[in-house]
């Protein structure tokens, strides 16, 4: 009997921050590399670098160890077959300016070690930073893949004069699954009513984004029967942002607004999702929870990421947070409308697009099983 063979792949990346997209990124490339190692007669053992290493590995029921402690990193390294940076906007020095040595230096450790490394499907940029363009360079050239979510990562990279092929794959997440499970683990809505899902987070300052929304959701609740569900992707500074906005439509809607408690893993804020007939989302993720259960959305932009994925579903962000105002404000409540009214058309017209998305996301999880098989003994 054929047994499958035992790779071990060291996974670098944002998890075990609570933040719903990061992890959901995870559990994409957990479950994409476990069903194309099985394809290609591989057993791969994931190591995930975390900041809750006990967390991850109750989670994901995977080894784990902590992001920050270079000894325990090592030793995983050392033993390892491999690396992958893995899933997100990882690349950038918009949050600061030790993001990016961070995992440029993860990498270089590998590749000191002499393992090979493996770029899965990231988002690159903005990179405000000069001196950080030869770095990437370097360690992107000594890749066995470099994969990114958008061809804008793509042109950033061969503007950087990055020389390894580049290839443009969506983001993992759109290829997990709804889990059998996971329905049943949600709390049931006491609605029969549609349901508008909306993901916020803080951006400006004023957080004149939020209150602009809030006019715009008031408006949504007369003008139509739709039941508010408000969906916090990052806890906790989400469910405080959602807080404000509910605060602001006063007590008389009180019987047709919620807030999602407890999604704590991907897959259930998938179902949570999954049961909305509208979105309408800050997050990156809400938005590719919603496409890829087919649920009609409108994205608010606070970020280049946010118009490239709407941009695959040849769809443009409703509104912008550097100009979120009265007049988009009324905007949101209008194409809001439309949608609901028009859900199933929504579906068929972006069904081939989002199946087309679907079954790309494997693709570097395919591309690190074919490495491993091919590098096999085939004796």
């Amino acid at each position: 009997m054929d047994t499958l063979a035992a790779k071990k792949i060291v996974i670098s990346g944002y998890y075990g921050f609570d933040n719903s997209g990061d992890e959901a990124v995870l559990q994409s490339i957990l479950l994409a590399l476990e069903e194309q190692g099985r394809q290609q007669g591989i057993r791969f053992i994931p190591v995930v670098l975390s900041a809750n290493p006990v967390k991850t590995s109750q989670t994901y029921g995977v080894e784990a160890v902590h992001r920050m402690s270079p000894g325990a990193m090592l030793r995983a390294i050392r033993s390892a077959d491999g690396l992958i940076s893995g899933g997100g906007s990882l690349l950038q020095d918009a949050t600061g300016a030790k993001t990016i040595p961070y995992y440029l230096g993860v990498l270089k450790l590998a590749q000191w070690l002499g393992k090979p490394t493996f770029i899965y499907s990231q988002g690159i940029g903005p990179v405000y930073r000069g001196m950080f363009f030869g770095w990437i360079r370097s360690v992107f050239n000594r890749c066995c893949l470099v994969s990114v979510r958008d061809t804008e990562s793509k042109q950033l990279l061969l503007n950087m004069k990055v020389s390894s092929e580049i290839i443009v794959v969506p983001d993992p997440v759109m290829g997990m699954p709804l889990s059998e499970g996971e329905q049943g683990q949600i709390e049931p809505l006491p609605t029969d009513k549609p349901i508008i899902g909306i993901s916020v987070r803080y951006w400006n300052q004023d957080r004149s984004e939020l209150k602009a929304l809030a006019e715009a959701v008031s408006t949504i609740l007369k003008q139509t029967d739709a039941h508010i569900r408000f969906l916090p992707f990052h806890l906790p500074s989400d469910e405080e942002a959602s807080n404000v906005i509910k605060a602001q439509l006063g007590s008389q809607h009180d019987d047709r607004i919620s807030i999602s408690h407890g999604a704590a893993h991907p897959q259930q804020m998938l179902a949570e999702v999954g049961r909305c007939d509208l979105l309408i989302g800050m997050r990156l993720h809400s938005l590719i929870y919603a496409a890829s259960q087919q649920v009609p959305m409108l994205g608010i932009s606070y970020d280049p990421k946010i118009d490239q994925f709407l941009n695959r579903l040849d769809m443009l962000a409703v509104a912008h947070t550097t100009a979120i105002h009265n007049e988009t404000g009324a905007s949101i409540v209008a194409e809001a409308v439309k949608l609901l009214e028009q859900r199933s058309k929504w579906q068929a017209d972006k069904q081939p697009l989002i199946e087309h998305l679907k079954n790309e996301a494997q693709t570097p999880a395919k591309q690190i099983a074919l490495f491993f098989n091919k590098g096999r003994d085939h004796h």
